[in-house]
């Protein structure tokens, strides 16, 4: 059974409301010791972490490869992607060169702490490495989890609806940052920016914004500095040069 974020909602025969918020406490609580265990590895290893999250579609792999091709000659990159079946995406990830590696939820919507805590041991992502977690395409469920990331990057392209930011909440009030992705398309649909902008500050006046495309490279040298002055505030120079000798 998945639980999404904030007060059980859920109805299971037998089971009253008090006993699934109770069991819903119970799981979230084992999973944030797992994501706090997890934490701790990466920030002792200078590991940025990223989840990266979006709904089924919106070009989170294609949007990874781009980065990745970037961004593998400044740092160690790698990949841990979430998928109910198939290693489609691993291996996507993996003919550029970085290591990934493949988890299958099954029914599952979502990855775990402790799913990302055996992966990372599988897959031993170099120290002062970028880790990327292709979460599973899924707005709900993922938003409750953590996974002992640094940041929570939420990808919205723009094949969606500028509501997303406002049917979805607890996703966007969670993230750091917007990714807008395709919007090379922008002129061939109908698609307000500035007001999906807008719904995405209206659940979080926090988040960060950065319109992108992997086809044009619009946006691209923009998310990369995002991602090395995140790496740089997480770890200065200093403990960055330490963590990769």
């Amino acid at each position: 059974m998945d639980f999404g974020a904030g007060p059980a909602r859920a109805h299971a025969p037998g089971l009253s409301q008090t006993r699934m918020v109770q069991i819903e406490q119970d799981i979230l609580a084992k999973n944030n010791a797992y994501a706090a265990a997890n934490r701790a590895c990466f920030d002792a290893a200078g590991i940025l972490a990223l989840n990266v999250v979006s709904s089924p579609g919106s070009g989170k792999t294609t949007l990874l490869v781009a980065t990745i091709e970037l961004l593998k000659t400044q740092v160690p990159v790698a990949v841990i992607e979430g998928d109910q079946q198939t290693s489609n995406d691993a291996e996507r990830i993996r003919a550029t060169g970085v290591p990934a590696l493949q988890i299958n939820t099954g029914k599952g919507c979502h990855l775990d702490a402790h799913m990302v805590g055996h992966a990372v041991e599988t897959l031993r992502p170099a120290d002062g490495a970028v880790l990327f977690v292709e979460n599973v395409g899924n707005l709900v469920c993922p938003a409750a989890f953590d996974l002992g990331e640094a940041h929570r990057v939420v990808v919205l392209s723009v094949t969606e609806g500028e509501d997303k930011p406002l049917k979805y909440p607890d996703m966007f009030a969670s993230a750091n940052l917007m990714l807008l992705s395709k919007v090379d398309l922008l002129p061939h649909v109908d698609f307000d920016a500035k007001a999906c902008v807008a719904n995405a500050r209206k659940v979080n006046p926090r988040i960060k914004v950065i319109e992108v495309s992997a086809k044009t490279g619009a946006g691209m040298a923009a998310w990369i500095a995002w991602l090395q002055a995140a790496r740089t505030l997480a770890f200065p120079s200093g403990e960055v040069a330490a963590a990769t000798r």
